[in-house]
């Protein structure tokens, strides 16, 4: 009797551990199995970011979801996640520009989607909007707006040809529901064959202004040169008029006392004909006699001297 007690006071014992095993499981089954409905019931949107949901009913739905959570119906909805913020998307392109000079340019763009117009960008574009849509219109954009320009205005207006591709970039954007919130030219670089041409231009300038200089140099020089020839003839002039005979002679009596006073200091010995070095001084004087007359002639004519 003890032992069929003791046997039937077990097995209870085992009944009531087996009951609460089973509860216990049932429970964790029961939690699980709901915390898997609230998960498929319930999605969740990141700071940032905007959903829309699709309906195996009715399609896509209208609204735009904000951060947080959100009740959908499992199966039948689930969420279509856009990123919200601004990203930024760099391309090159080789273009002409309006010399039809060979432009390689780097343009970084930074975009988001238009949030009030996801709905209308999942069912016209699709998610992937930026690979399918910014490259063409980029580079389309970009082309256009360089063609306007110069190689000096591309240089010197940079900014300037920035906010002319974001504003014309800004409208053809607007169709594909895209906003642009900044364009930038991060690099931008020409042809070998431009830059050759840039150098030759700058030498043929710089010949240029030299062959300019020389020209009004020597206009200069001959200006110099015509001021100082009349200069001298004016001054030539004057000094013949001012200039009379008696002047003239003692010129000359001054010019043949130097040759004689260098010829006496001189160590050689030298015979020469003093007309010669202008040491005929008595000369002009029998002139002047012979002038006058006979009877002012003396009886014995001066005879030239000679210099020993």
């Amino acid at each position: 009797w003890y032992q069929r007690r003791v046997h039937g006071i077990q097995n209870k014992e085992m009944d009531k551990l087996s009951g609460l095993i089973y509860g216990g499981a049932s429970l964790a089954l029961l939690a699980i199995g709901g915390l898997y409905g609230i998960k498929k019931c319930v999605f969740s949107v990141d700071g940032g970011h905007r959903a829309i949901k699709f309906s195996r009913l009715t399609g896509l739905k209208s609204k735009v979801y904000r951060e947080g959570w959100h009740l959908m119906l499992p199966y039948f909805e689930w969420p279509i996640i856009f990123d919200a913020r601004s990203r930024p998307h760099a391309l090159r392109s080789e273009t002409g520009n309006k010399d039809l000079q060979l432009v390689d340019i780097n343009v970084r763009v930074l975009y988001r989607p238009d949030t009030e117009k996801l709905v209308d960008i999942y069912r016209f574009v699709g998610k992937d909007y930026d690979d399918r849509v910014l490259p063409s219109i980029i580079n389309e954009v970009v082309k256009t707006t360089v063609a306007q320009y110069n190689a000096a205005q591309l240089l010197n207006q940079r900014e300037q040809v920035s906010f002319s591709i974001r504003k014309a970039l800004e409208d053809r954007a607007k169709d594909f529901f895209i906003v642009i919130d900044d364009v930038s030219i991060t690099d931008l670089h020409f042809s070998s064959d431009f830059h050759t041409a840039v150098e030759e231009k700058q030498a043929a300038q710089q010949d240029a202004e030299r062959a300019k200089f020389l020209v009004e140099q020597a206009i200069q020089d001959k200006k110099s040169m015509i001021i100082k020839a009349q200069g001298e003839a004016q001054s030539a002039e004057l000094i013949g008029k001012s200039m009379s005979a008696s002047y003239i002679e003692l010129k000359r009596i001054e010019a043949a006392r130097r040759v004689a006073d260098t010829l006496s200091h001189s160590n050689n010995r030298a015979i020469l004909d003093s007309s010669t070095l202008l040491l005929n001084l008595v000369g002009p004087l029998n002139d002047k006699l012979s002038a006058l007359g006979p009877e002012a002639t003396p009886a014995k004519k001066v005879q030239p001297n000679f210099l020993h």
